[in-house]
């Protein structure tokens, strides 16, 4: 049988109150792993994360209310968890959102918020997380979360997908500088199914017509779920994916080989 046992394993997850996040959280948990998660959220309005973590597992997660682009947050976040713990297996990078502004448009305030949160904030956590990982039994494990964006993007999504193609570049500069001790890859989800993405469909005169137009630009004729995103950072995290190392993998229902 095929199964994959993190109950050995402590993942420390950024970002794990909403959206994809909580997707990763629940799959981690299913796996048996003891998590401990940050958001912008108080420890009350993270109730969801809570709530998901103990239903799939019988393990009583850590919640830090936490900024990832502060260093200070973030020095905060890895203490408690090793406070906790007493170690970190798995640094799943997920924290993130979109920042779309447009080159000629783009601010100076929003290029350094977006270069600081969506690029910055996980080679910081990263270089916190490597005494801890360098010295997990079998090897520490990073997955950090891109985003299709640094594959191919639209027109008016810069800055976002500058950090976002910059994402892969650190996966293949810690692979390089920091194998075989921990191995890092990246994740690069398309389209996800999520509260925000709703509440962007809901902004068009019919919805349901948006969704079904965005939807037939697919392969796949859906979009993915945060569901699929967490067993992909479950399987890379796991010892099946152990020869995994400096990819970033695209998981965007095949909109990449479309043509046009």
């Amino acid at each position: 049988m095929f199964t994959i046992d993190l109950s050995e394993k402590v993942v420390l997850l950024t970002g794990c109150t909403s959206g994809i996040g909580l997707g990763i959280a629940r799959q981690f948990a299913r796996a048996g792993a003891s998590l401990a998660g940050c958001g912008l959220e108080t420890p009350e309005q993270a109730g969801e994360f809570f709530e998901i973590v103990r239903q799939e597992s019988s393990q009583e997660p850590l919640y830090v209310q936490a900024d990832v682009t502060k260093p200070d947050d973030l020095a905060r976040f890895v203490g408690a968890t090793i406070a906790q713990f007493g170690r970190i297996d798995v640094l799943a990078s997920n924290a993130g959102t979109n920042v779309f502004a447009g080159a000629e448009a783009c601010t100076e305030d929003e290029w350094d918020m977006n270069l600081n949160l969506n690029l910055a904030s996980h080679w910081r956590l990263a270089r916190l997380c490597k005494p801890c990982l360098e010295t997990a039994p079998g090897g520490g494990v990073i997955v950090v979360n891109a985003s299709c964006h640094a594959y191919s993007s639209i027109a008016g999504c810069f800055p976002y997908n500058v950090a976002k193609t910059a994402l892969m570049g650190l996966v293949r500069s810690l692979t390089l500088e920091w194998s075989p001790a921990i191995r890092t890859v990246g994740v690069a989800p398309g389209f996800i199914d999520t509260r925000l993405n709703e509440a962007w469909f809901n902004t068009f005169p019919d919805p349901a017509a948006e969704r079904a137009r965005t939807e037939a630009q697919f392969p796949m004729h859906r979009l993915g779920t945060p569901d699929e995103i967490g067993g992909w950072f479950v399987f890379l995290s796991s010892d099946y994916a152990r020869f995994a190392a400096g990819q970033t993998y695209l998981i965007d229902g095949g909109r990449n080989v479309v043509m046009m």
